[in-house]
């Protein structure tokens, strides 16, 4: 029952049915990953359930801020069973909800583990969507202050009606500008995007 609900292969008829009940927030395999697992949880008493959202965001915030966390999940020569092993003790070292360890289990068993995060931010969208709210993930060159998270925040929430968390972090690739990232919708507003098309249109007009 349980591979079956995580299985994300396109045939699969829970899969296409998740496709279409989730299909505004999620996309791709870890979309597919991400509302198995959040379906499942529904079906757990409300303490479970917030046990089990914890459990996603701390995992996620260590995975993408772990430098050999995330060597681990990418690596393709550290086997499956090495992944599981592995991880497997670090999530019973954090006390974490058998549901979630099951989840990661078969992530790593199916050799999906690089996309861990991104189910992680999917499962938070389906989440988010769930309480009529939304998840905003903000890339900036630099760190952003308070009042322009503030004001970010303000205009997404003014723009969709809904409530936003937003989560930033930085990335120096973008050299300015932001990127601001809602379910599998994207709005690139980095220098580096504009730059790009200025150096296709110059391209072009020789």
């Amino acid at each position: 029952m349980l591979r079956a609900a995580f299985e994300p292969e396109p045939a699969a008829n829970y899969g296409i049915f998740l496709l279409s009940a989730h299909e505004s927030v999620i996309s791709g395999i870890a979309g597919r990953y991400a509302a198995a697992l959040f379906d499942l949880m529904n079906e757990l008493p409300e303490s479970d359930q917030q046990r089990i959202h914890a459990n996603v965001a701390g995992f996620k915030v260590l995975l993408d801020e772990n430098a050999d966390l995330q060597n681990l999940v990418r690596s393709p020569v550290i086997t499956a069973e090495e992944q599981g092993a592995a991880l497997g003790a670090l999530l019973v070292q954090a006390d974490s909800h058998q549901l979630f360890r099951n989840f990661v289990a078969l992530v790593v068993q199916n050799r999906r583990s690089m996309a861990l995060s991104e189910m992680a931010r999917q499962y938070a969208a389906l989440v988010a969507g769930a309480r009529d709210e939304m998840v905003a993930e903000i890339a900036s060159a630099s760190a952003l202050d308070d009042g322009q998270i503030a004001a970010l925040t303000e205009q997404l929430k003014s723009h969709f009606g809904k409530t936003v968390t937003v989560e930033t972090r930085t990335d120096a690739d973008l050299l300015g500008g932001v990127v601001v990232k809602i379910g599998s919708r994207m709005i690139d507003g980095s220098l580096r995007t504009k730059l790009n098309s200025l150096k296709t249109a110059m391209n072009e007009a020789h």
